[in-house]
């Protein structure tokens, strides 16, 4: 009997060690204040992404691209300068005529005005010397005042369209600059005229 108490309480006695010795392996290590160790990070650095330099066909197909757009361009303004060329033109070359001993506007000059006004608009870099002329009838003083008159009656107009005054500047050349040299009617009526000339 006391062999079997032995026993049983050596059992006990060894369970109570097991139990006693588990629970104090559970227990958390503290890391003591002092302690400087340093704790590696295993957070991956990205490496940055390396350019890849441009070949030598890059930079060729690069430069012929910018080769071809400064062509266009270049085509692109030479279109435009002959275009305003053009137009320069034919505003000049459009005149309007006067009846004989007059500087009243017929209709058909006033359309012709109108023309030169909405460009002029478009155009406000551009100002207009009128110059009014006469056929050879009538003596020099008197035609040099009649082609005065048929210069200030177009700028009148074109000031009425919405042309600044300081835009526009009137002479008059009287008989002397004749478009017709000849002495007839026909003549004459080419010379009783304003003309427009363009001043940048």
């Amino acid at each position: 009997m006391r062999k079997i108490t032995l026993v049983l309480m050596m059992l006990v006695m060894g369970s109570a060690a097991l139990f006693f010795m588990s629970g104090c392996s559970k227990e958390k290590k503290q890391v003591p204040a002092n302690d400087t160790t340093v704790v590696e990070e295993t957070t991956a650095v990205r490496e940055p992404v390396k350019e890849t330099a441009p070949t030598s066909d890059m930079v060729a197909k690069q430069a012929d691209a910018a080769a071809a757009e400064k062509a266009k361009a270049k085509v692109q303004a030479k279109a435009a300068a002959k275009v305003l060329q053009d137009e320069k033109n034919v505003f000049e070359s459009e005149k309007i005529h006067f009846t004989y001993n007059k500087s009243v506007l017929a209709p058909s000059a006033q359309k012709v005005l109108e023309k030169k006004a909405d460009w002029l608009i478009k155009h406000p870099s551009y100002s207009v010397r009128i110059e009014g002329n006469c056929d050879e009838r009538g003596s020099n003083k008197y035609n040099l005042t009649l082609g005065a008159d048929r210069a200030r009656s177009a700028e009148k107009y074109l000031v009425n369209m919405g042309i600044a005054a300081n835009r526009i500047s009137t002479v008059s050349y009287g008989e002397e600059k004749p478009a017709d040299p000849s002495h007839n009617e026909k003549a004459w009526s080419q010379n009783r005229r304003d003309e427009f000339k363009l001043i940048k």
